[in-house]
């Protein structure tokens, strides 16, 4: 999967969120997330990840082998 396909579908499922990828091996199987929404701000982070991965459409562990992810709110 191409980090660029990652890109949109977590900007598809979290219209305000910045998302930066990261291919961690340059395998195009091993990327690292950091996405920043002002829509998580009433979020825990466990459902901050759980909003991510839903935006990703159950792709993890199929087509997405392995997501480093770090979410946040903007400063």
């Amino acid at each position: 999967m191409a980090a660029a396909d990652i890109e949109a579908l977590i900007k598809a499922g979290i219209p305000d969120a910045e998302v930066t990828i990261t291919d961690l091996a340059g395998d195009g199987d091993h990327y690292a997330a950091h996405v920043v929404a002002e829509s998580f701000r009433p979020m825990t982070r466990l459902a901050r990840t759980r909003a991510v991965y839903a935006a990703l459409g159950g792709r993890m562990g199929g087509e997405l082998h392995a997501l480093q992810l770090t979410t946040a709110l903007p400063s």
